[in-house]
């Protein structure tokens, strides 16, 4: 079976709906966590990369200290062909390796429950718009020159884009379940109220009676990747 390395910034943003989907269209998953001391390589050790998100910025070097290397790892798996996903922080991160520009956002953070206008289908993403979990105070704010924006939201421009061939960065988060959902929102009441105006029980109501569509959405982006890695 084709494999996936899977780089996990936190305990709190895993794997999710990962875990099920992507072995059941083929494609294994090798979780590895920097945060515990694990080995970040300088190029994929396997068929795939996929990298998560966390709280961090994504050049927060001195929060995280393996972030560089995981940048690295990011520029390699472009400069070799590695069908590659980067998710939240790790689209940022995707963006900032390959010459892109990440900071605050400034129209707020996007949390909870949202739609991706696709633009530019391709061979991951199908047309949009489609419904999805955001959940991010950080934007892309400039792209690398050679990347394609394929999707925005009605807030931040950048919401998915590719670099080279196979490497996509997704500013949502497709792989989130619902106990997910709902520890995020309850780290960050705070800024939920403050930004929003709600409860975050609220936001994880609405996340959670949509479920059906953002279930159909993200196994689809799951198959459609491991089918690029698997052929």
């Amino acid at each position: 079976m084709a494999r996936a390395l899977i780089v996990q910034h936190t305990p709190s943003e895993g794997l999710g709906w990962l875990q099920e989907w992507l072995p059941a269209a083929g494609l294994d998953v090798h979780p590895i966590h920097p945060y515990l001391g694990h080995r970040v390589p300088t190029s994929v050790e396997g068929d795939a990369l996929i990298v998560l998100g966390g709280p961090m910025g994504c050049m927060d070097d001195d929060v995280a200290d393996w972030l560089p290397a995981v940048r690295t790892l990011l520029r390699t798996a472009v400069d070799d062909g590695v069908p590659t996903i980067g998710i939240c922080l790790g689209a940022q991160m995707l963006a900032a390796a390959t010459g892109g520009y990440v900071e605050r956002g400034a129209l707020g953070p996007e949390l909870g429950l949202g739609s991706v206008d696709v633009t530019m289908p391709d061979e991951l993403l199908p047309e949009g718009p489609l419904p999805v979990v955001q959940w991010h105070f950080d934007a892309v704010t400039t792209l690398p020159t050679d990347a394609v924006l394929l999707g925005s939201s009605d807030r931040y421009a950048v919401q998915a884009f590719r670099v080279g061939e196979v490497a996509w960065g997704l500013q949502f988060h497709f792989e989130a379940t619902l106990p997910m959902v709902a520890d995020w929102a309850q780290s960050d009441a705070s800024a939920v109220r403050a930004s929003l105006g709600r409860e975050p029980s609220e936001v994880v109501a609405e996340v959670a009676a949509a479920q059906d569509q953002l279930s159909a959405t993200g196994e689809l982006l799951a198959q459609r990747f491991a089918r690029l890695v698997t052929g």
